[in-house]
């Protein structure tokens, strides 16, 4: 079976919440891949419940290709202590983390249930596992660590 790289990540030496590159993928006509580590809450410590994180995924999906270029997917880890974020392209830890940051801010403080995208039957394979408060909860308790532009010291972003 191949290597995964996060599978080689000592979970126990990162400091949650931190924006870490995972891989930089070059394809044969020069083409760059980036995927990115947003850990949300440290390992075996914490775990976003998943109503809350599914709705923290619907709205990210939107609110950071509204902040930063070639984003092509951003999809939660299995374990729910993040995500995973696919762009074209080449960005900094710093650049994502600041996007993060502002983006959490907005679910935070600004977000309404209608401004939430996919929570209807056609829309959603789960519609139901929803939860705005989790969210919301969630997005004012991860600002208030800050988010590092390092996994394993906290250098928190402006």
């Amino acid at each position: 079976m191949a290597k995964v790289e996060s599978f080689t990540l000592d979970h126990t030496k990162v400091k949650a919440p931190y924006v870490r590159l995972i891989t930089e993928e070059h394809g044969p006509k020069g083409d760059v891949i980036s995927n990115y580590d947003l850990r949300l809450v440290q390992p075996n410590t914490n775990a976003i419940p998943t109503a809350g994180l599914h709705t923290i995924e619907h709205l990210l999906a939107g609110l950071l290709r509204d902040r930063l270029d070639g984003v092509i997917d951003c999809s939660p880890f299995g374990c729910r202590t993040g995500f995973h974020l696919i762009t074209w392209g080449e960005h900094s830890t710093t650049e994502i983390a600041k996007a993060l940051k502002s983006s959490l801010e907005e679910i935070a403080n600004d977000i309404k249930w209608e401004d939430v995208p996919g929570t209807d039957i056609t829309s959603c394979g789960n519609y139901r596992d929803h939860s705005l408060f989790s969210a919301k909860q969630w997005s004012r308790d991860i600002l208030a660590k800050g988010i590092s532009d390092k996994p394993f010291e906290r250098h928190v972003v402006d």
